[in-house]
């Protein structure tokens, strides 16, 4: 049993170790630097071109912190994906980064053209193929993704965000056909389900009337879903009678506010059966 242990540990460290030795710009330790941010990059093994997960931080995070979520990172690099993980704004007073993510609210950097510019520079440098590029993000990370799949569903293959979505008010109609996975913890406090309100002017969306949102903007004959499935932790909520090339799938677990164990294969099985 020790002897079991003792090897455990010392392939975590060393599974560890090679992650953060990848983090930055390839070879280089520092992040890549390009106008209006910087991200990082881990590559998988094996010839280019990879196709890739571009993944957004939640509030606080950062594109370094991303890459130390290793369960996450080494399921996608051991099925051949490059992980893209570029860093939001840096915020006043210790708070960390995070995005500019509301339409309506005043931003300091257009994040949406910084994120294509993101995806645009790794493709470059590293031979990524930009046309197998899932955008996905946590928290704030996965409003982020929302609105930029609202605004240009066209400017990745798919989207995946995780616990994250529209804010109050809520887009009056996106563009589509979008491909779009959603995943949210039905015990999440942190972004309810229902949303909530954080102080006077500023409140989260419904999950719910995000998803009418989506099916409008794909052309869903159903308001129900036409398929069930469950897979591990997830149950899983489909619309299929939708526009070609659109897709909408909702996947819950019975955990919080957290990317849950498994996702990683959830959102890569569903990203490669896509047509």
């Amino acid at each position: 049993m020790l002897a079991a242990r003792l090897k455990a540990a010392i392939v975590l460290v060393l599974c560890l170790s090679a992650v953060r030795a990848d983090a930055g710009c390839g070879p280089d330790p520092q992040p890549c630097s390009l106008t209006g941010g910087s991200y990082h990059v881990v590559l998988p093994k094996g010839p280019a071109p990879h196709p890739a997960v571009l993944f957004l931080h939640g509030y606080g995070g950062s594109g370094a912190g991303s890459l130390e979520n290793l369960g996450m990172i080494n399921t996608l690099l051991a099925r051949g994906y490059a992980v893209i993980a570029p860093d939001g704004q840096t915020r006043a007073a210790g708070r960390g980064r995070s995005w500019d993510f509301h339409p309506d609210r005043p931003a300091k950097r257009d994040e949406a053209g910084f994120i294509l510019s993101v995806a645009a520079d790794a493709a470059r440098r590293f031979g990524l193929s930009r046309d197998r590029m899932l955008l996905a993000g946590f928290s704030i990370g996965g409003s982020m993704t929302s609105y930029l799949a609202c605004s240009q569903p066209r400017a990745f293959a798919a989207f995946a965000p995780v616990g994250g979505s529209f804010w109050r008010p809520h887009p009056s109609l996106c563009k589509g056909p979008v491909r779009l996975l959603h995943t949210h913890g039905w015990a999440d406090m942190t972004v309810p389900l229902e949303g909530r309100r954080l102080g006077n002017s500023f409140a989260q969306g419904d999950i719910f009337q995000a998803l009418q949102i989506w099916r409008e903007a794909d052309g869903c004959s159903l308001m129900r879903p036409d398929s069930f499935a469950t897979s591990g932790i997830f149950q899983i909520r489909s619309w299929t009678t939708c526009l070609p090339e659109a897709r909408l799938d909702f996947a819950l677990h019975n955990g919080g506010h957290v990317i849950p164990k498994g996702w990683a294969t959830l959102a890569l099985d569903w990203f490669e059966a896509l047509p």
